[in-house]
């Protein structure tokens, strides 16, 4: 099936009355209230509705969003997409790149198996002040980017017949 148009990669679609899951880490406090910011103005912007779960950490949020989805389809009430927000900042230990590596992992096969429109911003970086730069809606805005990424899926999956 040919695409009707190409879109830019700035165009978001309107998305009235979708319902939106949004799963956050609140690991880092201040940063995921930015992250989480952005991701609500984006879907604000788009006329979307949205749902919040939080976690304690990145590698828990594949897992929440999985047992979320599981449920929103059980009531017959699935959601439109999914926006994973949170932060991993590098370390001395092996750790950052086992969280890091294994929750994008996680969240590409879900989306992929599920096919999902899905919008992953969990920042990966170095220290604090890169988080807080890429964070803020006001400069980096990587939530209201995640919110747009799966706005701009489900938007391909309407335009497609997909939904």
């Amino acid at each position: 099936m040919a695409l009707s148009r190409r879109p830019s990669a700035s165009a978001v679609p309107r998305a009235d009355g979708a319902r939106f899951l949004i799963v956050e880490a609140r690991f880092y406090d201040a940063i995921g209230t930015m992250l989480l910011d952005g991701a609500q103005q984006a879907l604000a912007a788009a006329g979307a509705a949205h749902e919040l779960v939080s976690v304690p950490g990145a590698l828990e949020i594949p897992i929440a969003i999985t047992i979320a989805l599981d449920e929103a389809e059980e009531r017959n009430q699935p959601y439109a997409g999914v926006i994973a927000l949170g932060c991993v900042i590098r370390g001395e230990t092996y750790h950052f790149e086992i969280v890091a590596n294994e929750s994008s992992r996680a969240l590409m096969q879900l989306g992929v198996a599920r096919k999902l429109a899905l919008g992953n911003g969990i920042l990966t970086v170095e220290n604090e002040a890169q988080a807080l730069e890429r964070a803020n809606p006001q400069s980096g805005d990587k939530g209201g980017d995640a919110a747009r990424a799966a706005l701009a899926l489900y938007g391909l999956k309407l335009e497609i017949g997909a939904l």
